[in-house]
């Protein structure tokens, strides 16, 4: 047991690191503990704990160092606690190829949104004024879809706010708030099931913790070219693993 928690711990870690950058954590996480024989469902019941509070101790860091008001991050919390009860709840009566199928073609369309894009946003600027009920909304079914299902939510999250106008660095900020909101309102749901084992999330949640920490104190230095590069092969893994699912 003591060997395991401590490979929890270092999965938790290189996790929460590349998906702080990146996105793409649950990838590695789910991956690797089935590797270590961990079930299906205990992993994703795990995974929403531990990446609730690796999101949780990224708050913060963003609340100490004064990146984001209390005003934005109550309000994308709630609206994304919201939707990752939705999103869990919708699942339970969805089959796993039916979200593998959503998820393909949100990544595809993704990853050629990102392939075209000429140019990053490289400074903090005001949000962009795109009302649209659309715009409005997209968080909750980001967050719904983070609740039900999980892997590229953060590459999502990131990209939709940088289509924002936001800077890479503040869309990154943003999408941590988001996913607390969607984490919390997934594991109230799931917790209901009883997958969730405290040996397997504690040590999980500690490797994120400190995985979470080491990506927002590297995410200032991280050039916009390697972040690009960065998303596009996690966007690319994605794919990858949901057609391999889907055969």
């Amino acid at each position: 047991m003591g060997a395991l928690f401590f490979a929890l711990m270092g999965i938790g870690m290189i996790s929460s690191f590349i998906g702080i950058l990146a996105g793409g954590g649950g990838l590695i996480t789910l991956s690797a503990m089935m590797l270590v024989g961990i079930p299906v469902q205990i992993g994703i019941a795990t995974n929403k704990f531990s990446s609730g509070m690796a999101a949780l101790t990224s708050l913060s860091y963003l609340l100490t160092n004064k990146h984001l008001s209390g005003k934005t991050i109550m309000r994308n919390v709630c609206i994304a606690l919201a939707g990752g009860v939705s999103g869990a709840l919708i699942t339970s009566s969805m089959t796993e190829r039916t979200m593998n199928i959503i998820a393909l073609i949100l990544l595809i369309f993704s990853f050629f949104v990102t392939l075209k894009a000429k140019q990053w946003v490289s400074s903090v600027k005001e949000a962009d004024n795109d009302t649209s009920i659309i715009s409005k909304i997209m968080p909750f079914f980001i967050a719904a879809y983070d609740g039900g299902f999980g892997p590229g939510s953060s590459t999502f999250g990131i990209l939709y706010y940088m289509h924002r106008k936001n800077s890479y660095a503040k869309a990154v900020q943003l999408t941590r708030v988001l996913i607390l909101g969607s984490c919390l309102g997934a594991f109230i749901v799931f917790y209901q099931t009883g997958f969730v084992q405290w040996h397997y999330a504690i040590a999980l949640a500690i490797g994120s913790a400190i995985g979470s920490q080491m990506g927002l104190l590297v995410l200032p230095k991280v050039s916009l070219k390697l972040a690009k590069s960065l998303l596009m092969a996690i966007i690319f893994l994605l794919i990858v693993q949901v057609l391999f699912k889907i055969a």
